[in-house]
């Protein structure tokens, strides 16, 4: 099994990989010490197996997950985790592999052994598949930072910057003041995850960065009105005003003010 060891910790990538080399059906193609480079890892390598830590700075394991592109078929993952609860709840509720840290040999071998079946059953490595993402879609989602995608890269942006999220073509794309980018999200996926409060469901296709709106015009929007505009198709006269309070507020207002009006469709 062709495998990838991602965990931010290198003494304990290090260790798994020196068990690893007791079994010679793995066979460890790479390494990432972090969300980012592990999507990367993927996307380049396309591993059957991922030993996936899932506490790790800036992307978390699931959020990792949740970054491949659907394109790409979901390697087997053995998770490796310290004591979390909600964790190891999800991993024994999907009938998950995962490794409690510090590693134990003999429960490597189990989970390896396990993974070994599965490659071999094509039916029950793909019911495997769909508990991963079905524990996936459960996990916890609060998104500080998404993988957005350009020219072939995957840059991982904080939310702040962000000016707006819509959906172009079944692309969501991201928009800062001074870039875009496509992500492998869904709109209501990114607004269920986004810290609450942070962004505004504008139209049907488009997720609005509260925090760029100028202070001084955010009083001009009754908060009742923002919030039934959210919920329903009938708020074209509060997403008329989106435009203008960005204006100012990036290099190329003009030309910001002419996409967004441009672009938006028709509820």
């Amino acid at each position: 099994m062709r495998s990838l060891v991602i965990d931010d910790e290198a003494d304990a990538r290090a260790r798994l990989i020196r068990l690893l080399g007791a079994h010679p059906e793995v066979t460890v193609i790479g390494e990432a010490q972090d969300g980012l480079e592990a999507i990367e890892k993927i996307e380049e390598l396309r591993p059957d197996l991922l030993f996936l830590d899932i506490e790790m700075p800036g992307l978390k394991g699931f959020e990792v997950l949740r970054s491949i592109p659907s394109a790409i078929e979901i390697p087997l993952v053995i998770f490796t985790t310290g004591y979390d609860q909600h964790a190891l709840a999800a991993f024994e509720a999907n009938a998950l592999a995962y490794l409690l840290k510090p590693i134990e040999p003999e429960r490597l071998s189990v989970a390896i052994e396990r993974s070994s079946k599965l490659c071999s059953l094509s039916a029950e490595k793909e019911k495997e598949r769909e508990s991963i993402l079905r524990a996936t879609g459960e996990a916890p989602k609060t998104l500080r930072k998404i993988v957005c995608r350009k020219n072939g890269r995957a840059l991982l942006v904080p939310s702040e910057p962000i000016l707006w999220f819509q959906v172009q073509d079944g692309i969501v794309h991201a928009t800062t003041a001074k870039d875009s980018f496509w992500v492998n999200y869904q709109l209501a996926e990114l607004e269920a995850a986004l810290p609450p409060g942070e962004f505004f469901r504008a139209r049907r296709e488009v997720l609005v960065n509260m925090s760029h709106w100028p202070p001084e015009r955010i009083d001009e929007v009754d908060d009742t009105e923002r919030k039934d505009n959210a919920r329903t198709k009938n708020h074209e006269n509060f997403a008329a005003k989106i435009p203008s309070l960005f204006y100012g507020r990036i290099a190329d207002p003009f030309q910001l003010r002419t996409d967004f009006s441009r672009n938006m469709p028709n509820c």
